[in-house]
């Protein structure tokens, strides 16, 4: 068998061609969104809290993807929804105005949630348990290595070539759909080792992971939305300094995130999410008093690298999870994940208006539920022992 055939015959290659097709598009249109917001369409705090929570509003209908799943494969249905990200993206710049803006928006949205979705189901149904970490850590390293070709690009195009948002935009959305032709052409059909169940479900021995998932969702808006908000209005970041700014995270995740998903192998997961949300709860007190634009590119960077340390909430649910409930649970997750989301934004947008501060006080609070949410993981979780209490742990016969 020569080398291309065996290198199409991995399951987890095709996770790391598909990963690196996101950042294409994806970093095209968040590192331009806040000058293209402000600059084209005229945006203020609150309309910019608006179209972020209009962004999540179908990562919140996630949930619906089993039932696309009774008509489609999971594996075609992964490459069709980072076609449609690709798709939202390339049409963002020919539509320079409030509701042109939201509609091209929750076109990339669906394809981009949909997409990580599916893509969380299918790494733990294709990877083993022990080589999960690991693989997700290179996932989120390739992911970083397209964000890094993204940047560099939107640099150079933007400052030396000038080219307008339109052409970085439909640049940006059409290499993403290549690369969703390229997983469809080149792969053949993986089966999956568990047929999976295609209804929603809901189990009470998960409840932790709904609950850790739900604060990620939380946690993660305030960095999305706000903090990068923050570099544009309050310290005057142009186009190249968010570019050379999401390619200095790019550098961070691709040299970091290997090591980390090797770190959460070896710790486990009870003590990974455990220094990631003490680091944050330092990372949003610093954003509420940050005062220098070299401080705040440094917590916006450190920021970025704890979020390699949520493959552990991925990994913990993988190991007390039956093999059959991971299709519906990753799709119900990343909707329990987008309940705050939907909200967040834009009420936390109106707060920005007034004291903007207390958006990330509030972050940090919302940090130290996280912390006190991941001392209850078991140092070995498994069906039966899904939560941890001092002195005990606590289950349920892995049916309920």
């Amino acid at each position: 068998m020569s080398r291309f055939n065996r290198f199409r015959k991995k399951p987890e290659n095709m996770l790391l061609l598909m990963a690196v097709g996101v950042p294409l598009s994806f970093d095209v249109w968040r590192t331009l969104l806040n000058n293209f917001a402000i600059e084209r369409v005229a945006f203020t705090g609150d309309l910019i809290g608006i179209l972020q929570s209009l962004r999540e509003v179908p990562g919140f209908l996630v949930f619906t993807a089993i039932f696309v799943l009774l008509l489609i494969r999971e594996q075609r249905f992964a490459v069709l929804a980072l076609a449609t990200m690709g798709l939202g993206t390339a049409l963002t710049g020919f539509f320079p105005s409030v509701y042109g803006l939201y509609f091209t928006t929750i076109i990339m949205s669906i394809g981009f949630h949909y997409f990580e979705a599916v893509q969380t189901s299918l790494s733990l149904q294709w990877l083993p348990k022990e080589r999960a970490p690991v693989v997700m850590g290179r996932l989120i390293s390739v992911g970083a290595f397209g964000g890094l070709v993204t940047f560099g690009f939107i640099y150079l195009a933007y400052d030396t070539l000038k080219l307008d948002f339109t052409w970085l935009y439909l640049i940006g959305g059409g290499a993403t759909m290549m690369v969703a032709f390229a997983a469809y052409s080149l792969f053949p059909r993986f089966e999956s080792h568990t047929a999976q169940r295609k209804t929603i479900v809901l189990r009470k021995r998960y409840w932790l992971y709904y609950a850790l998932t739900f604060m990620a969702g939380a946690r993660r808006q305030i960095f999305v939305v706000f903090a990068g908000f923050m570099m544009v209005e309050r310290f005057g970041f142009a186009v190249h300094d968010m570019a050379l700014l999401f390619l200095a995270n790019g550098v961070m995740s691709m040299l970091l995130a290997p090591r980390i998903g090797r770190l959460i192998a070896y710790w486990g997961e009870r003590k990974s999410l455990t220094v990631e949300y003490i680091g944050l709860i330092a990372v949003f007190l610093g954003y509420a008093f940050v005062g220098s634009a070299e401080m705040a590119i440094f917590l916006f960077i450190l920021d970025h690298v704890f979020f390699a340390m949520a493959i552990a909430i991925k990994t913990y649910f993988q190991k007390i999870a039956d093999p059959a409930d991971i299709a519906s649970t990753a799709s119900v997750g990343f909707s329990i994940n987008h309940v705050a989301a939907v909200v967040i934004p834009a009420v936390f947008g109106l707060i920005w208006m007034v004291a903007p501060s207390m958006v990330f006080f509030l972050g940090a609070s919302m940090a130290a539920v996280s912390l006190m949410l991941s001392r209850l993981i078991p140092p070995n979780p498994e069906p039966g022992a899904e939560v941890y209490w001092p002195g005990r742990l606590q289950g349920a016969p892995a049916g309920e």
